[in-house]
């Protein structure tokens, strides 16, 4: 995902309203490519990374300080030195680069007042962090870049320091006639003419422009009509307008509750997804890649688990089929009953020679034909088909005892698919991997003990409009306990209809009822963890947590119900306030 100009703008106004005027009280750098300024101000304590790493460069304000090494190494203590204690007096982004500025004053050795200038470069494997004199000359760099290294710029001691190459417009200098007669005229795609031709505008918010323009940024500028080269004009515009007003909207966007981008502006070609506002842009920053992390991590933990059971489901969906296709083949069972009945009945009429017989069934008074083998004694030929009958006879018992047992477990298996698909932590995988290990999935691991107590998985917990707390299942394990040790008998259960799904508890505490609202609320819930998630409407079971039993033998989390009402609701979330824990 792009950290552009856009949302270094967005940035550098947070830093401005925080941070000039401030004192710098500590200095760290907790990674060879990372500094944490600490700087008070209005009274309060300012957290501030900043970080030049070749696959993630950031700047965003931390809740928290991080792990610092017992020993500085260099340049913290170089930056100490001259800009410990020092003030914060302008934060600035030259020319809509992905760099950000900051000038500080200080006293130095003489007691003399100096100014400093800290410059964060933001651009992938090229980031750095150097700090300058007043003139522009280079104090030290966290990276040292030699002509060794790139022929184009040296960052080092003593040289002079100058701005990254760039051919781009500042799009606070492009003017109307520039857009339309310039950009819009290059032979490309649209979205790529505005991005490559544009300070600090990533491929995500051209392709917002073009999305509000109506026009297809995958398309040639070829293609552009004049009414089309105004409405992106016009688009152009307002986003220029908003970002000199400072009108930022931070928005993380999530794709079925993984964060797919992020923007310090609203992105209107998103609206079919989940989006999420937050106050500033260091909270999206901090939440969008902590959640991207986790995802990832996640998803690589899960990746061994999900082969297993991704192989039983297909080994055990292909056993299903051929199961209730010998369940269908039998279906002749009763014929061949009836047959041999009837020749029971009416041997007698049968002539040597004759391959059939046409007679009256008496089970519905309507004539049939039998055929015959003739060969065959009319005795021989009704005990023919009695074998016939007994041998599908016994295929059908056999088999659906079989089918039922495939049935079973083809649902307790993609019960534990969904059950990976909402997964949010090592200890929702630990539960999961735990009920594999008692259905013979995967072999159980003895673990080193530690001496620490691995974290609980807990189901998740919600409060509905109405003030009733909701707990969602997130696994079997997890559903088994919620249902039958945390609900009461008069508590509510939720539960999408005949598939996979979470277990949704609503805790009546003491009421006899709860309004419509918490109804539909709870339904919701369950639509939503389900694995029906992506359908349009998704039927729910309800009734009170009494109602329920578990087999004996059954699967963790399998129950039976046989009073209960039902519902259809909107597989969405929106709107229901989440408890975190």
């Amino acid at each position: 995902m792009a950290f552009d100009g856009v949302v270094i703008s967005n940035i550098v106004r947070d830093m401005k309203e925080r941070l000039v005027g401030g004192r710098i009280y500590k200095i760290y750098q907790p990674e060879n490519d990372e500094i944490n300024l600490v700087v008070k101000n209005h009274g309060t304590t300012y957290r501030l990374m900043l970080n030049a790493s070749a696959t993630l460069p950031l700047v965003y304000f931390l809740e928290e300080n991080k792990q610092n090494p017992p020993t500085a190494p260099n340049f913290c203590m170089l930056l100490r030195k001259h800009i410990g204690n020092g003030r914060i007096v302008d934060v600035k982004q030259p020319h809509f680069e992905r760099i950000i500025e900051v000038e500080i004053e200080h006293l130095d050795e003489m007691g003399d007042v100096c100014k400093k200038r800290l410059v964060v470069e933001l651009m992938g494997k090229h980031s750095n962090i150097i700090f300058l004199e007043e003139d522009g000359r280079i104090i030290d760099s966290i990276k040292r870049i030699g002509a060794q290294i790139s022929s184009v710029r040296e960052v080092l001691p003593g040289r002079e320091y100058v701005l990254p190459p760039n051919e781009k417009m500042n799009p606070f200098d492009v003017e109307e006639s520039y857009f339309k007669n310039v950009i819009m005229e290059q032979s490309m795609s649209i979205d790529k003419a505005i991005y490559t031709a544009v300070t600090g505008f990533s491929k995500l918010i051209a392709n917002e422009l073009c999305y509000e323009a109506g026009v297809d940024g995958n398309f040639s500028t070829d293609s552009l009509a004049e009414s089309n080269k105004d409405a992106l004009w016009k688009s152009f515009s307002l986003l220029v307008n908003r970002m000199q007003e400072g009108d930022y909207r931070p928005q993380i966007v999530y794709q079925d509750d993984v964060p797919v981008a992020f923007s310090a502006i609203p992105l209107a070609m998103y609206t079919d997804l989940n989006i999420e506002e937050f106050d500033t842009i260091s909270n999206v920053l901090a939440t969008y890649y902590s959640e991207k992390d986790t995802h990832s991590r996640m998803h690589q933990k899960s990746t061994d688990l999900r082969k297993v059971l991704s192989t039983a489901i297909e080994r055990t969906a292909k056993k299903y089929d051929i199961q209730r296709k010998q369940i269908k083949d039998t279906e002749k069972r009763e014929k061949y009953r009836i047959y041999g009945e009837l020749l029971q009945t009416y041997g007698y009429e049968i002539k040597p020679g004759d391959k059939n017989i046409t007679v009256i069934n008496y089970y519905d008074n309507e004539e049939i034909t039998i055929p015959l083998d003739e060969n065959l004694t009319p005795v021989e030929n009704a005990n023919r088909y009695f074998d016939k009958y007994n041998k599908l006879k016994r295929t059908y018992e056999a088999s659906l005892n079989l089918v039922q047992e495939s049935k079973a477990t083809l649902d307790h298996l993609l019960s534990l698919q969904n059950s990976m698909e909402i997964a949010t932590s090592e200890a929702d995988l630990a539960e999961i991997k735990e009920e594999m290990v008692l259905a013979g999935l995967v072999k159980a691991k003895q673990e080193k003990k530690t001496g620490v107590k691995a974290e609980k998985s807990k189901p998740l917990h919600y409060v509905s409009s109405d003030g009733f707390h909701m707990y969602v299942g997130k696994n079997n394990l997890q559903n088994e306990r919620l249902t039958f040790k945390t609900a009461g008998p008069k508590d509510l259960w939720f539960h999408a209809k005949e598939m996979p799904g979470s277990h949704v508890i609503v805790k009546l505490e003491g009421a006899e009822d709860v309004p419509d609202a918490t109804y539909e609320e709870a339904a919701r819930l369950a639509a939503y963890y389900s694995s029906g998630k992506t359908s349009p409407k998704v039927e729910i079971d309800y009734t009170r947590r009494g109602n329920l039993k578990k087999p004996p033998q059954a699967n963790p989390g399998y129950v039976i119900y046989h009073t209960n009402y039902s519902m259809v609701a909107l597989p969405d979330i929106k709107g229901i306030v989440e408890v975190k824990e």
